[in-house]
């Protein structure tokens, strides 16, 4: 999980967790995951899902576009660099929003600038346009979509690319130095949309 990922859940989808709640998180980093560690309320119920198995999560699906899930289970539906991997969007949107309550939130963020990485496939790199479009196609109606990235601010000019922090610390130290005398700052740029089911 890169830390722009990060940045962009806090400023824009943390204030939507509130206790009691069902989260179910498409594809978690760890158990729990990252987001999960973020939200930090022990009465919310936070369910996981994968289509690669593994013993702690909640939900295993065999298929991709199908959840072994009852219809209109969760509050929140999150998923964080998970679309670029997912090769029919039109598709899972759809089960996001199916397993998503009525007035309940489908959360996604997804990466702009990051290069190709297959796992197994690397297939999309979506902006707010197309996310609005992909939202509207799940019956989804958009609170927020934008993209952009909040990594090492203060900087006057940044190029897009991938994190820093996932780069070797020499390059990270040079980029950072460099940037001090104004060359462009590599950093990740991703898209973050926020959509309630109608």
């Amino acid at each position: 999980m890169h830390p722009n990922s990060i940045y962009l859940f806090k400023k824009y989808a943390l204030k939507y967790f509130r206790p009691d709640m069902r989260v179910l998180e498409i594809g978690p980093d760890n158990f729990p995951s990252t987001y999960q560690n973020i939200v930090s309320a022990n009465s919310i119920l936070w369910h996981t899902v994968d289509i690669y198995p593994h013993p702690k999560l909640t939900h295993y699906a065999e298929q991709e576009y199908l959840y072994p899930i009852s219809e209109s289970c969760y509050d929140i539906v999150l998923s964080s660099q998970v679309l670029e991997h997912v090769k029919k969007i039109w598709l899972w949107i759809k089960e996001l929003s199916r397993v998503c309550k009525p007035g309940g939130l489908v959360i996604t963020i997804n990466p702009v600038s990051w290069l190709y990485h297959e796992d197994p496939v690397d297939c999309w790199r979506v902006f707010p346009e197309g996310m609005r479009a992909l939202y509207e196609e799940g019956g989804l109606e958009v609170i927020l979509s934008t993209f952009g990235s909040l990594e090492f601010p203060n900087y006057r000019h940044y190029l897009p690319g991938i994190s820093l922090t996932n780069r070797p610390k020499i390059y990270r130290l040079v980029n950072l130095l460099m940037g001090k005398l104004g060359w462009p700052v590599e950093r990740s740029y991703d898209t973050v949309t926020i959509g309630k089911k109608i």
